[in-house]
């Protein structure tokens, strides 16, 4: 076995420009998600009724209902708090056809908007799944926006038993 002699000036050389790399590469993704979070349109998600976030969200308030757009939560929530959303959007996901956002909403909670999703065609399908709450019995409202401005709708009742916002 052969001993390698390093000196102290190429460890500390070695060592610096790691550290560097590693500065970088953390600094690139913070900026990343800085990038990410200024996406997000936060007066939509601040908005009081579902008019006002439907308006700053897809530029009006009547969606057509589509059967393309699958919207999966349970007829009765025990549970407010934790209540299980799932949403599906059949389409292509190709450059010149594909879902570009789904925005989720809970009709009579205080801040209608309860999550915004963003796609594209390397997302393969638009679909996702999480818990909202929910404060009272509502309508729960997915609308789909392709990348060509077609809006979409599915709606579907849920009700509560115990509240989740209170």
């Amino acid at each position: 076995m052969t001993r390698v002699k390093m000196r102290r000036r190429d460890f500390l050389r070695i060592t610096l420009a790691a550290g560097a790399t590693a500065g970088l590469a953390a600094f690139a993704r913070r900026r990343a998600c800085a990038d990410n979070a200024a996406v997000q349109p936060s007066q939509a998600f601040e908005a009081r009724t579902l008019a006002d976030a439907l308006r700053q969200t897809v530029g009006k308030g009547d969606v057509p209902l589509s059967a393309r757009v699958k919207l999966k939560a349970p007829a009765t929530a025990e549970n407010g708090a934790e209540v299980p959303v799932s949403v599906e959007v059949d389409s292509p996901m190709t450059a010149d056809d594909y879902v570009k956002t789904v925005y989720l909403y809970v009709d009579k909670n205080p801040k209608p908007l309860a999550s915004e999703f963003h796609f594209t065609p390397a997302s393969g399908r638009a679909y996702f799944r999480l818990r909202i709450k929910m404060g009272d019995t509502s309508n729960v409202r997915a609308v789909a926006k392709t990348n060509k401005g077609l809006l979409m709708a599915a709606v579907r009742e849920v009700r509560v038993t115990i509240s989740g916002c209170g």
